[in-house]
């Protein structure tokens, strides 16, 4: 699929990702395994520590729903699966399937050999694709996954309606995602949506409103707002800290625009105009045909 068969949002986003500056920081920093907000027992935890943590707290919520057991033989549908840290950890177990559903071309490129590296590649399948639209047939997963990337979209909605129909009735999925806190207009986070080409964020209500409008009930939503604040904070320390080796494969413009979107993000998380936590949504078992 080409960026031109994405959404305005999807292509921008692919674009993004797709440049050597954006690949270079995302691997030095976040450790090219999970790029997104970590989980941080300490102010000064290595990055890829905490992000992994996230992962780890993600997957504890992925259960059975009338037994509550751990999950076994299941197929994941990853939304934004950017590096594929959260694949590989989930296909320890042997029994799961990974679809990996992700626009980046160079993140895919980097998913699939560190997949193959790790003997993975015939557990995770990697898809050239928008979770807009995912190339998958209906009910195919016991588990949507997604962490930081539904942000991106241009129609959310679509999105957690993609997510229902993969769903098998019964399945669950659990997402986390940088928000607007409920109530906040999109006026007063414009710097941050100016530096992402985003017209507005969703919020955990909004998310709430486009499950149940797509058939999704959410019974988790586990507010951890400090935790968006100590990550896009601590990124900028070692952005700071480590610049000037940076810069020799970074362009100092990238690093200065990066610079300055990490303290707006602290600065909104700060001031109580942005959220960030664990959801999960199920697919309710009498969605049977």
């Amino acid at each position: 699929m080409t960026n031109s068969a994405f959404s305005t949002a999807a292509s921008t986003a692919a674009g993004y990702y797709d440049s050597n500056d954006a690949d270079r920081f995302y691997a030095e920093i976040w450790g090219g395994e999970d790029i997104h907000i970590g989980l941080y027992n300490a102010v000064n935890e290595p990055i890829a520590s905490a992000s992994r943590r996230t992962v780890e707290a993600l997957a504890a919520l992925i259960q059975a729903p009338q037994t509550d057991s751990p999950m076994e033989s299941s197929c994941v549908v990853d939304l934004g699966s950017g590096y594929g840290g959260a694949a590989r950890h989930l296909c320890q177990n042997p029994l799961v399937k990974v679809e990996a559903i992700n626009i980046s071309a160079v993140e895919n490129t980097r998913h699939r050999e560190l997949n193959r590296a790790a003997g993975l590649d015939r557990q995770i399948q990697v898809h050239d694709a928008s979770f807009e639209a995912v190339p998958l047939e209906d009910a195919c997963a016991d588990v949507v996954w997604s962490q930081d990337a539904i942000l991106h979209s241009g129609d959310r909605q679509q999105v957690m309606k993609e997510a229902a129909r993969l769903l098998k009735p019964g399945g669950v999925m659990v997402m986390t995602d940088p928000m607007a806190s409920d109530g906040v207009p999109s006026s007063s986070l414009s710097a941050i949506l100016e530096r992402i080409h985003l017209s507005d964020l969703g919020s955990p209500e909004r998310y709430k409103d486009w499950a149940n409008n797509a058939g999704l009930q959410r019974d988790v939503w586990d507010d951890r707002t400090p935790m968006l604040i100590r990550h896009y904070s601590r990124v900028r320390d070692e952005l700071q800290r480590r610049h000037d080796e940076l810069k020799l494969s970074i362009s100092p413009n990238y690093l200065s625009k990066m610079d300055a979107g990490l303290q707006h993000w602290v600065e909104g998380g700060n001031a109580g105009r942005l959220c960030w936590g664990l959801m999960r949504y199920r697919k309710p078992e009498e969605c049977w045909p």
